[in-house]
């Protein structure tokens, strides 16, 4: 690459906007430089416009402290300086499927880590190792858009990577039966205990919105490209609880199986521990090395212990063992704003850079 990529983030000053910039500091290939926000931002320095709101752990990067935040919503002039954009704006679904759509018409590729255009047909919802063959519906959705380099591209819903990737791992046993409990992290909801003392001590049996996600979105990704869609999987049959527990960072997934053939266990963690896809074939900057493993012991995965697995890029899986009523019982652990967020994004953004979809300007 002659230069680094010109990149934008929408949304720059929430949570996800900052773990997109904590996450490309020293990117080798992406460089930050337009960060776009509300209009009330718009103006400020992007240290002025985050203030006291600095959620991540690590400090924020010096080349973004003084950058000037722009509106969001001025589209052209956004776009004129960037070769794409990561987009984590916090508008209705309604704004975002609009400015995500506009974005892309100005010739400007949008990967977005919003939920807004993960059912529309033509716009691929990828998890890079599973179904990296989703990007073909790129030419459709271009012809759609009158574009010929602007599209729209998504990751899936942060609940389902604790157990999606073993779907796709087990996928000649034929998955046919899934019941899942989600136990997910205040940072999901943009949070930390400071914003939201309520979660200290407590848990909440109810997140808006995500159970539909946990049980359908899996089938799109594992689902199959045709005549310019994606038609999504008619199995596994998926039912899902989505609990919000008091951890800051980390989704955690009780799992029960059924198979068309079942396999031995022995199979099944061959399977997981061996797993692999185009990000590590083509060695991205923020692939995995090993994308699944499996931890033998009674009391893993555990959050404190394992959910920095591979910076967080990792998906870690434990206490397989067969069950009295399915085949088999899992536990399974990821980064819910790494790889379940801005990290699955970035990670598109270099597939979707070494397939050639996002060029330089």
């Amino acid at each position: 690459m002659e230069r680094k990529l010109r990149v934008g983030i929408l949304g720059a000053t929430g949570m996800v906007g900052q773990r997109f910039i904590s996450l490309l500091e020293d990117h080798p290939w992406f460089e930050v430089v337009t960060v776009a926000a509300s209009p009330r931002s718009a103006g400020k320095t992007y240290e002025e416009a985050v203030g006291g709101r600095w959620k991540m752990t690590s400090p924020m990067p010096e080349a973004v402290k003084k950058l000037e935040v722009a509106n969001v919503n001025e589209i052209e002039k956004v776009a004129a300086g960037v070769d794409f954009v990561f987009s984590a704006v916090d508008m209705t679904k309604e704004e975002i499927r609009k400015i995500e759509e506009a974005y892309a018409k100005t010739e400007t590729p949008v990967v977005s880590n919003n939920s807004a255009h993960r059912w529309t047909p033509d716009v691929p919802m990828v998890i890079p190792e599973v179904n990296i063959d989703h990007f073909d519906v790129i030419a459709d959705q271009r012809k759609r858009l009158g574009t010929a380099r602007g599209f729209i591209a998504v990751k899936p819903n942060c609940s389902i990577q604790s157990y999606a990737p073993c779907l796709a791992a087990w996928k000649e046993f034929g998955p046919k039966e899934v019941v899942a409990t989600t136990y997910q992290a205040i940072s999901g909801a943009g949070k930390t205990f400071e914003d939201w003392p309520e979660m200290v001590e407590n848990v909440i049996p109810y997140i808006g919105g995500e159970e539909e996600k946990s049980e359908q979105e899996p089938l799109r990704v594992l689902g199959r490209v045709e005549n310019g869609q994606i038609v999504k999987a008619d199995l596994p049959k998926i039912t899902c609880q989505c609990v919000r527990v008091p951890v800051l960072n980390g989704h955690t997934a009780a799992v029960f199986i059924n198979f068309e053939k079942k396999p031995s266990k022995e199979e099944l963690i061959r399977r997981l521990e061996s797993y692999k896809g185009f990000p590590q074939e083509a060695d991205l900057p923020s692939a995995p090395k090993q994308f699944i493993r499996y931890l033998t012991e009674d009391d893993r995965p555990q959050v404190k212990l394992d959910v920095d697995y591979e910076r967080g890029m990792g998906v870690t899986i434990g206490r397989l063992r067969e069950d009295t009523i399915y085949d088999y019982k899992f536990i399974g652990l990821s980064h819910n704003t790494v790889r379940g967020a801005a990290g699955g994004a970035v990670l598109c953004a270099e597939a979707l850079t070494a397939k050639g979809y996002i060029q330089a300007k």
